[in-house]
């Protein structure tokens, strides 16, 4: 029998318990079940992926559910990275530890179960210290962490900090709304294009804003500005976007019409 280690929320032990680990995860190919990791004889390896999932917010901190598994049981095994490259291999799990076990960093490795895991196949749930393992990606400590709109995980501890002592050069954080609206102002009537495109690239980043004072710009001749817009306050929960944005779905030019559309099928 191999022997696993599943990572998740305290507040799910009760359920394991009585009826094991739903197939609540997405691996390769879409295909549903649970991610684990081989018991190695390091603990600090067997458990390398704890501080990575707790970035990602959990209740009562994080357990470590041990699964066993018939010797035979196919799963698939590779790096975190090799998942959107369909790379991994499908090999028994017995492979799959051997495998793991014999790579000289096996940081970063994973093994995803393609199905549920039964409660007969759950051997304990243990905690487990909350401060081991690797965050980001395995050798991110000591580089600098990117603040860009991409990589940064909104309500993540300490975020708002690291924006304001590693400002990103684009992407923020972005400068109070009585500042951008000074620079719309200031950009004339119907105004400067590439001064309010950058307004508008700034409050794209923020949750509300002064809509009624961006309104005029759903009839502002430069393509480019009212694209933007939409990207802007689309987002937004301030009352009266989805109105804004049925006007801009009518626009004369497609661009606009599909840049609508196409944040709608996002949602």
């Amino acid at each position: 029998m191999a022997m696993f280690v599943h990572l998740t929320s305290a507040a799910n032990a009760q359920r394991i318990r009585r009826s094991g680990i739903r197939a609540a995860s997405r691996g390769q190919g879409s295909v549903r079940g649970v991610y684990c990791f081989p018991v190695l004889p390091s603990y600090t390896l067997t458990h390398q992926w704890l501080r990575e999932l707790a970035r990602f917010g959990s209740r009562g901190g994080l357990v470590a559910v041990h699964v066993r598994l018939d010797d035979d049981q196919h799963v698939l095994v590779g790096r975190y990275t090799d998942r959107t490259r369909d790379a991994q291999s499908t090999v028994p799990a017995a492979e799959a530890v051997r495998r793991i076990a014999a790579l000289d960093d096996p940081r970063g490795w994973e093994v995803f179960v393609p199905r549920a895991i039964r409660p007969r196949e759950v051997h304990r749930i243990r905690t487990a210290p909350q401060a081991v393992g690797w965050r980001y990606w395995p050798d991110a400590h000591g580089v600098r962490p990117c603040t860009c709109f991409g990589c940064r995980v909104r309500g993540e501890y300490g975020a708002r900090r690291l924006r304001e002592r590693l400002p990103h050069p684009l992407d923020g954080p972005p400068p109070p709304a009585e500042v951008l609206l000074a620079r719309v102002a200031a950009a004339g009537d119907p105004g400067d294009p590439a001064m309010l495109r950058e307004a508008l690239h700034w409050f794209g980043m923020r949750r509300r804003g002064p809509l009624a004072q961006l309104t005029r710009l759903a009839a502002h001749p430069d393509l480019g500005v009212r694209k933007d817009l939409v990207w802007a306050v689309a987002r937004w929960s301030t009352p009266g976007v989805a109105d804004l944005l049925d006007g801009l779905a009518d626009d004369l030019h497609p661009d606009v019409r599909e840049a609508v559309e196409a944040f709608r099928e996002s949602q």
